[in-house]
């Protein structure tokens, strides 16, 4: 038998997490991930876009939507079930994007619904969406 708690979660519980979204961290996604698309990686090929400069990918908002799941809240242990995600403007090279996570609902068999809103430092809406996970400690034994 274990005397390791298994944390406790309530619905209204938050977490916020900012980022830089630098240079760095773009070519670094890029990288990683092999998506090289030019409105990302290439300054003089963004300008003649319509926004006018590179923009971020959005996977690496997907990124800091998993790091904060994962290790902050929930936390160490959480399985991450589904997700989705409306974006609604560009994330550019230089911007700070603060993402707030906020338990809604848990539900049945330690599944929470996670909503998660990302603002840039304009105060805008850049994502936002629902996240569904099982809660750390649904494995553990007691």
């Amino acid at each position: 038998m274990s005397t390791t708690a298994i944390p406790t979660y309530a619905v209204g519980q938050e977490c916020t997490y900012t980022q830089l979204v630098d240079d760095k961290l773009v070519h670094g996604f890029a990288d990683l991930t092999g998506d090289h698309n030019p409105i990302h990686v290439d300054d003089d090929f963004a300008r003649k876009t319509k926004f006018g400069q590179r923009i971020a990918h959005g996977g690496i908002l997907f990124g800091m939507i998993s790091k904060v799941l994962a290790t902050d809240m929930p936390g160490i242990g959480t399985v991450y079930l589904s997700q989705v995600v409306n974006f609604r403007a560009p994330v550019f090279i230089g911007d700070t994007v603060t993402l707030v996570a906020t338990i809604v609902e848990i539900l049945p068999k330690a599944v929470a619904k996670i909503n998660v809103v990302i603002k840039k430092q304009t105060g805008d809406v850049v994502m936002d969406g629902i996240a569904e996970v099982k809660l750390p400690g649904w494995l553990t034994k007691i």
